[in-house]
């Protein structure tokens, strides 16, 4: 009985030891040359925004409903932020926030990272000041984050989503 159990025992770790082994390390999904492309695709989509060219920003974006921009809301019911879905409501955000007044972005490049997720997918990751007077903004610079995740579209690199978040003030020190 002793030499079935240790026979049991030592097949059920011959068989699972594939599972419980250190998994191998994984070979990044896209070379240096791609991430470089799609970090200047990131200056020229900033280059864009600033210039407030918006047919220019428009052919940045995948065309498709599932393409995502999330931003300040000027309407009290979509709440402060809020997801705006689809080529026609990305553009009419855009306008709307970059006729608004002045607004600059200046992303911290020192930070930026592009990371490959798929051979496919890429993800930016960016701090920076945003200048903006939308929405009862009030014109000072800001800090923001944006988050962008990039989609290969035939041999082009398109904003599948752009995430941009307000980096909340520093908590007070009571001390």
């Amino acid at each position: 009985m002793y030499k079935i159990l240790l026979v049991t025992l030592a097949a059920l770790a011959l068989s699972t030891g594939s599972v419980v082994s250190a998994p191998a390390a994984s070979k990044e999904p896209l070379d240096a040359a791609t991430l470089s492309a799609i970090k200047s695709k990131f200056g020229m989509l900033m280059e864009f925004a600033n210039k407030h060219d918006f047919k220019a920003l428009h052919e940045m974006f995948w065309q498709s409903p599932s393409a995502l921009l999330v931003a300040k809301s000027a309407i009290p019911s979509e709440g402060n932020w809020a997801g705006f879905w689809g080529n026609e409501a990305i553009d009419q955000k855009l306008h709307d926030i970059g006729s608004s007044g002045p607004v600059v972005l200046e992303p911290d490049y020192s930070k930026l990272r592009v990371v490959g997720l798929t051979q496919d997918v890429a993800e930016s990751y960016v701090p920076m000041n945003i200048t903006v007077s939308y929405a009862g903004q009030d014109g000072t610079a800001r800090p923001f984050l944006m988050i962008i995740n990039w989609l290969r579209v035939g041999k082009d690199w398109k904003v599948a989503s752009e995430i941009i978040l307000p980096v909340p003030p520093a908590p007070v020190v009571k001390g």
